[in-house]
Protein backbone atom coordinates (compact mmCIF):
# COMPACT_ATOMS: atom_id res chain seq x y z
CA UNK A 1 0.00 0.00 0.00
CA UNK A 2 2.85 2.19 1.00
CA UNK A 3 4.34 1.39 -2.02
CA UNK A 4 1.37 2.48 -4.25
CA UNK A 5 1.05 5.65 -2.64
CA UNK A 6 4.90 6.11 -3.00
CA UNK A 7 4.47 5.80 -6.96
CA UNK A 8 1.57 7.70 -7.10
CA UNK A 9 2.98 10.68 -5.44
CA UNK A 10 6.56 10.26 -7.40
CA UNK A 11 3.47 10.05 -10.94
CA UNK A 12 2.52 13.33 -9.53
CA UNK A 13 5.39 15.40 -8.58
CA UNK A 14 6.80 14.28 -12.32
CA UNK A 15 3.75 15.61 -13.82
CA UNK A 16 3.69 18.59 -11.88
CA UNK A 17 6.90 19.63 -12.88
CA UNK A 18 6.77 18.53 -16.57
CA UNK A 19 3.67 20.82 -16.27
CA UNK A 20 5.43 23.85 -14.45
CA UNK A 21 8.14 23.43 -17.12
CA UNK A 22 5.81 23.61 -20.06
CA UNK A 23 4.22 26.35 -19.00
CA UNK A 24 7.43 28.37 -18.88
CA UNK A 25 8.62 26.51 -22.20
CA UNK A 26 6.22 28.58 -23.66
CA UNK A 27 8.22 30.95 -26.23
CA UNK A 28 7.65 34.81 -25.54
CA UNK A 29 8.67 34.47 -29.39
CA UNK A 30 5.31 35.51 -31.53
CA UNK A 31 2.79 37.45 -32.49
CA UNK A 32 0.75 39.94 -29.65
CA UNK A 33 -2.46 41.83 -30.11
CA UNK A 34 -4.30 44.01 -27.75
CA UNK A 35 -4.14 47.43 -26.90
CA UNK A 36 -2.16 50.06 -24.86
CA UNK A 37 -4.83 52.48 -23.33
CA UNK A 38 -6.90 52.62 -26.61
CA UNK A 39 -4.93 52.62 -29.29
CA UNK A 40 -5.04 49.25 -31.25
CA UNK A 41 -1.64 47.42 -31.18
CA UNK A 42 0.50 44.21 -32.79
CA UNK A 43 3.57 43.74 -31.78
CA UNK A 44 5.98 41.28 -32.61
CA UNK A 45 8.71 39.88 -30.53
CA UNK A 46 11.47 37.36 -31.34
CA UNK A 47 13.68 36.13 -28.89
CA UNK A 48 17.51 35.88 -28.90
CA UNK A 49 19.11 34.98 -25.93
CA UNK A 50 17.94 37.37 -23.42
CA UNK A 51 17.22 39.87 -26.00
CA UNK A 52 14.12 40.91 -27.77
CA UNK A 53 13.75 42.18 -31.46
CA UNK A 54 11.20 42.91 -33.37
CA UNK A 55 8.37 45.04 -35.04
CA UNK A 56 5.03 47.23 -33.49
CA UNK A 57 2.42 48.80 -35.58
CA UNK A 58 0.07 51.00 -33.86
CA UNK A 59 -2.80 51.07 -36.35
CA UNK A 60 -6.35 52.27 -37.15
CA UNK A 61 -6.59 50.23 -40.07
CA UNK A 62 -4.78 48.86 -42.20
CA UNK A 63 -3.73 51.54 -43.98
CA UNK A 64 -3.40 53.62 -41.46
CA UNK A 65 -0.23 52.96 -39.00
CA UNK A 66 2.81 53.64 -37.25
CA UNK A 67 5.48 51.35 -37.93
CA UNK A 68 8.50 51.05 -35.17
CA UNK A 69 11.55 48.96 -34.79
CA UNK A 70 11.66 47.31 -31.54
CA UNK A 71 13.95 46.28 -28.91
CA UNK A 72 13.86 44.42 -25.51
CA UNK A 73 14.34 42.26 -23.15
CA UNK A 74 13.03 39.26 -21.33
CA UNK A 75 13.59 37.35 -18.14
CA UNK A 76 12.68 33.54 -18.41
CA UNK A 77 13.30 33.16 -14.44
CA UNK A 78 10.83 36.15 -13.55
CA UNK A 79 8.67 36.66 -16.60
CA UNK A 80 9.38 40.17 -16.74
CA UNK A 81 9.52 41.50 -20.42
CA UNK A 82 10.85 44.87 -21.11
CA UNK A 83 10.22 46.52 -24.91
CA UNK A 84 10.90 49.72 -26.37
CA UNK A 85 9.98 51.34 -29.99
CA UNK A 86 13.34 52.26 -30.98
CA UNK A 87 13.10 53.59 -34.81
CA UNK A 88 9.93 54.52 -36.49
CA UNK A 89 10.53 52.80 -40.09
CA UNK A 90 7.13 53.70 -41.52
CA UNK A 91 4.06 56.74 -40.77
CA UNK A 92 1.76 55.32 -43.26
CA UNK A 93 -0.04 58.56 -42.79
CA UNK A 94 2.09 61.27 -42.81
CA UNK A 95 5.00 59.68 -45.01
CA UNK A 96 8.20 59.79 -42.39
CA UNK A 97 10.50 57.33 -42.46
CA UNK A 98 13.63 56.36 -40.44
CA UNK A 99 12.90 59.08 -38.17
CA UNK A 100 14.61 57.55 -33.97
CA UNK A 101 13.18 60.79 -32.20
CA UNK A 102 9.67 60.00 -32.55
CA UNK A 103 7.92 61.83 -29.72
CA UNK A 104 5.22 59.27 -29.48
CA UNK A 105 7.63 56.30 -29.12
CA UNK A 106 6.78 54.47 -26.41
CA UNK A 107 8.49 51.94 -23.67
CA UNK A 108 6.41 49.20 -21.81
CA UNK A 109 7.16 46.57 -19.29
CA UNK A 110 4.59 43.44 -18.78
CA UNK A 111 4.48 40.68 -17.12
CA UNK A 112 3.93 37.41 -19.47
CA UNK A 113 1.37 35.26 -17.97
CA UNK A 114 -0.25 31.69 -19.16
CA UNK A 115 -3.76 31.98 -17.11
CA UNK A 116 -4.83 29.11 -19.88
CA UNK A 117 -3.34 26.21 -21.61
CA UNK A 118 -3.41 28.01 -25.17
CA UNK A 119 -3.92 31.38 -23.51
CA UNK A 120 -0.99 33.86 -23.42
CA UNK A 121 -0.81 37.17 -22.12
CA UNK A 122 1.35 40.74 -21.37
CA UNK A 123 -0.03 42.74 -18.95
CA UNK A 124 1.91 46.38 -17.54
CA UNK A 125 2.48 49.34 -18.75
CA UNK A 126 3.66 51.74 -21.23
CA UNK A 127 5.14 55.38 -20.53
CA UNK A 128 6.76 57.68 -23.57
CA UNK A 129 10.50 55.79 -24.43
CA UNK A 130 11.38 59.54 -23.88
CA UNK A 131 9.75 60.71 -20.78
CA UNK A 132 9.60 58.24 -18.05
CA UNK A 133 7.06 59.95 -16.48
CA UNK A 134 4.43 60.78 -19.06
CA UNK A 135 2.42 57.53 -18.23
CA UNK A 136 0.75 55.73 -21.20
CA UNK A 137 -1.67 53.47 -19.75
CA UNK A 138 -2.05 50.14 -19.35
CA UNK A 139 -0.79 47.40 -21.63
CA UNK A 140 -3.11 44.50 -22.74
CA UNK A 141 -1.95 42.20 -25.33
CA UNK A 142 -2.61 38.37 -26.26
CA UNK A 143 -0.44 36.03 -28.81
CA UNK A 144 -2.05 35.15 -31.80
CA UNK A 145 -1.58 33.21 -34.92
CA UNK A 146 -3.19 35.44 -37.69
CA UNK A 147 -1.28 38.85 -37.80
CA UNK A 148 -3.26 41.71 -39.24
CA UNK A 149 0.11 42.88 -40.84
CA UNK A 150 2.31 41.02 -42.89
CA UNK A 151 6.33 41.31 -42.75
CA UNK A 152 9.39 39.79 -42.55
CA UNK A 153 9.25 38.48 -38.79
CA UNK A 154 6.53 36.03 -39.80
CA UNK A 155 9.16 33.83 -41.34
CA UNK A 156 11.43 33.91 -37.77
CA UNK A 157 8.33 33.33 -36.33
CA UNK A 158 6.82 30.97 -38.27
CA UNK A 159 9.97 28.82 -38.70
CA UNK A 160 11.47 29.88 -34.91
CA UNK A 161 11.54 26.40 -33.72
CA UNK A 162 12.96 24.66 -36.53
CA UNK A 163 16.33 26.41 -37.44
CA UNK A 164 14.92 30.27 -37.44
CA UNK A 165 16.07 31.12 -33.78
CA UNK A 166 19.76 31.14 -34.88
CA UNK A 167 21.11 34.44 -33.94
CA UNK A 168 22.31 34.99 -37.36
CA UNK A 169 19.00 34.52 -38.99
CA UNK A 170 17.46 36.80 -36.56
CA UNK A 171 20.08 39.54 -37.35
CA UNK A 172 19.40 38.98 -41.13
CA UNK A 173 16.26 39.70 -40.84
CA UNK A 174 16.60 42.79 -39.05
CA UNK A 175 18.28 44.57 -41.10
CA UNK A 176 16.01 43.27 -43.98
CA UNK A 177 13.28 44.69 -42.08
CA UNK A 178 14.41 48.04 -41.46
CA UNK A 179 15.92 48.86 -45.17
CA UNK A 180 12.80 47.83 -46.87
CA UNK A 181 10.83 49.99 -45.04
CA UNK A 182 13.49 52.86 -45.34
CA UNK A 183 12.63 53.58 -48.84
CA UNK A 184 11.75 57.16 -49.39
CA UNK A 185 8.01 57.51 -50.76
CA UNK A 186 6.93 59.64 -52.90
CA UNK A 187 5.75 62.29 -49.59
CA UNK A 188 8.69 63.87 -49.09
CA UNK A 189 9.41 65.39 -45.44
CA UNK A 190 12.35 67.23 -43.87
CA UNK A 191 12.38 64.69 -40.97
CA UNK A 192 13.94 62.19 -42.77
CA UNK A 193 17.03 61.34 -41.98
CA UNK A 194 19.92 58.45 -43.52
CA UNK A 195 19.63 55.02 -42.45
CA UNK A 196 21.86 53.78 -39.97
CA UNK A 197 22.81 51.25 -37.48
CA UNK A 198 24.09 53.40 -34.88
CA UNK A 199 21.83 55.62 -32.95
CA UNK A 200 20.32 58.39 -34.94
CA UNK A 201 21.66 61.82 -33.69
CA UNK A 202 19.37 64.96 -35.76
CA UNK A 203 21.24 68.30 -35.20
CA UNK A 204 20.00 71.15 -34.34
CA UNK A 205 20.92 74.46 -36.14
CA UNK A 206 22.01 75.75 -32.99
CA UNK A 207 25.60 77.63 -31.44
CA UNK A 208 27.71 75.46 -29.96
CA UNK A 209 28.71 76.59 -26.50
CA UNK A 210 31.99 74.69 -25.93
CA UNK A 211 32.88 76.78 -22.48
CA UNK A 212 29.89 75.46 -20.46
CA UNK A 213 30.18 73.33 -17.37
CA UNK A 214 29.42 69.97 -17.41
CA UNK A 215 26.14 70.64 -14.89
CA UNK A 216 24.81 73.10 -18.03
CA UNK A 217 25.98 70.65 -21.08
CA UNK A 218 23.85 67.99 -19.20
CA UNK A 219 20.98 70.67 -19.57
CA UNK A 220 21.35 71.91 -22.77
CA UNK A 221 21.90 68.98 -24.82
CA UNK A 222 19.52 66.38 -26.44
CA UNK A 223 19.42 62.97 -24.29
CA UNK A 224 19.31 59.90 -26.77
CA UNK A 225 17.64 56.94 -25.29
CA UNK A 226 20.50 54.23 -26.15
CA UNK A 227 19.25 50.92 -24.63
CA UNK A 228 16.83 49.83 -21.45
CA UNK A 229 18.49 47.19 -18.67
CA UNK A 230 16.58 45.31 -16.44
CA UNK A 231 17.84 45.31 -12.78
CA UNK A 232 17.21 42.26 -10.63
CA UNK A 233 19.19 41.11 -7.44
CA UNK A 234 21.91 43.18 -4.96
CA UNK A 235 24.43 44.92 -6.96
CA UNK A 236 25.11 46.52 -10.50
CA UNK A 237 28.67 46.75 -12.02
CA UNK A 238 29.14 48.94 -14.94
CA UNK A 239 32.41 49.42 -16.78
CA UNK A 240 33.47 51.63 -19.45
CA UNK A 241 35.86 51.76 -22.36
CA UNK A 242 36.66 53.61 -25.37
CA UNK A 243 34.73 51.77 -28.73
CA UNK A 244 36.97 53.35 -30.89
CA UNK A 245 40.86 54.69 -31.36
CA UNK A 246 41.94 55.76 -27.84
CA UNK A 247 42.29 59.69 -29.12
CA UNK A 248 41.95 61.53 -24.97
CA UNK A 249 37.65 61.26 -24.93
CA UNK A 250 36.49 62.18 -21.31
CA UNK A 251 32.82 61.53 -19.91
CA UNK A 252 30.78 63.15 -16.94
CA UNK A 253 28.12 60.56 -15.46
CA UNK A 254 24.58 61.58 -14.18
CA UNK A 255 22.31 59.60 -12.29
CA UNK A 256 18.75 60.69 -11.84
CA UNK A 257 19.62 63.85 -12.75
CA UNK A 258 22.25 63.87 -10.13
CA UNK A 259 26.34 64.44 -11.18
CA UNK A 260 28.08 61.38 -9.86
CA UNK A 261 31.19 61.28 -11.44
CA UNK A 262 33.31 63.96 -14.16
CA UNK A 263 36.51 63.84 -15.91
CA UNK A 264 36.42 60.09 -16.48
CA UNK A 265 39.05 59.33 -18.84
CA UNK A 266 38.09 56.33 -21.49
CA UNK A 267 40.47 53.91 -22.43
CA UNK A 268 41.16 50.53 -23.39
CA UNK A 269 40.84 49.27 -19.37
CA UNK A 270 37.56 49.11 -18.05
CA UNK A 271 36.54 52.12 -15.65
CA UNK A 272 34.28 50.09 -13.29
CA UNK A 273 31.71 51.37 -11.25
CA UNK A 274 29.15 49.48 -8.90
CA UNK A 275 25.81 50.58 -7.53
CA UNK A 276 23.63 48.85 -5.06
CA UNK A 277 20.27 48.26 -6.06
CA UNK A 278 18.68 48.83 -3.40
CA UNK A 279 19.96 52.53 -3.83
CA UNK A 280 18.25 52.49 -7.27
CA UNK A 281 14.45 54.08 -7.72
CA UNK A 282 12.34 51.48 -9.77
CA UNK A 283 13.02 53.57 -12.63
CA UNK A 284 16.77 54.95 -12.88
CA UNK A 285 17.98 57.14 -16.08
CA UNK A 286 21.75 57.18 -16.87
CA UNK A 287 23.17 59.81 -19.10
CA UNK A 288 26.56 59.84 -20.23
CA UNK A 289 27.99 63.54 -20.97
CA UNK A 290 31.10 63.75 -23.41
CA UNK A 291 32.92 66.65 -21.66
CA UNK A 292 35.27 66.79 -24.42
CA UNK A 293 35.27 64.93 -27.95
CA UNK A 294 39.28 63.58 -27.66
CA UNK A 295 41.16 64.41 -31.27
CA UNK A 296 38.77 61.90 -33.34
CA UNK A 297 34.60 63.22 -32.33
CA UNK A 298 32.17 62.05 -31.64
CA UNK A 299 32.98 60.73 -28.06
CA UNK A 300 32.05 57.17 -28.00
CA UNK A 301 31.97 54.54 -25.37
CA UNK A 302 31.53 50.76 -24.92
CA UNK A 303 29.41 50.74 -21.70
CA UNK A 304 29.21 47.03 -20.10
CA UNK A 305 26.86 46.34 -17.62
CA UNK A 306 26.54 42.88 -14.82
CA UNK A 307 23.72 42.39 -13.59
CA UNK A 308 23.77 39.14 -11.49
CA UNK A 309 24.98 36.38 -13.77
CA UNK A 310 23.70 38.20 -16.93
CA UNK A 311 25.72 40.68 -19.26
CA UNK A 312 24.47 43.74 -21.00
CA UNK A 313 26.57 45.92 -23.84
CA UNK A 314 25.81 49.11 -25.01
CA UNK A 315 27.37 51.73 -27.37
CA UNK A 316 27.21 55.19 -26.56
CA UNK A 317 27.34 58.10 -28.68
CA UNK A 318 28.16 61.73 -27.17
CA UNK A 319 28.35 65.09 -29.35
CA UNK A 320 28.33 68.54 -28.66
CA UNK A 321 24.70 68.02 -29.44
CA UNK A 322 23.61 65.14 -27.45
CA UNK A 323 23.98 62.75 -24.65
CA UNK A 324 23.75 59.04 -24.35
CA UNK A 325 20.84 57.80 -22.19
CA UNK A 326 20.78 54.21 -20.48
CA UNK A 327 17.48 53.51 -18.34
CA UNK A 328 17.91 50.69 -15.84
CA UNK A 329 14.36 49.59 -14.40
CA UNK A 330 14.09 47.57 -11.05
CA UNK A 331 12.24 44.28 -11.01
CA UNK A 332 9.33 43.19 -8.82
CA UNK A 333 10.67 40.15 -6.78
CA UNK A 334 8.54 36.96 -7.39
CA UNK A 335 7.98 34.98 -4.32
Amino acid sequence: MRKTASISSAIFIVVLVLTFNGIHAQTITGAWKGKINNTRLELKLIRSGDSLQGTSYYYESKNNFRRYTVKGYFDPLTNQVIWWDDILVTDQVSGIFARALAPDALLAAADFNCPGENEMLLDGTATLRDNKDNEKGKVQLQKFNQPVFEDEWDFVIENYTVGANDPYVIDSIAEIAFSKNTIPSEKKSISTIPVSNKPIIIKEEKPILSRLTVEEKFLVRKKTLTTVIPVTGDSIELRFYDNAEIDGDSIALFLNNRLIFKHIRLTDQAHILKFAVSSLEMHNELVMVAENLGSIPPNTSLMVALVGDKRYEARLQSTENSSALIRFIKQPDKD
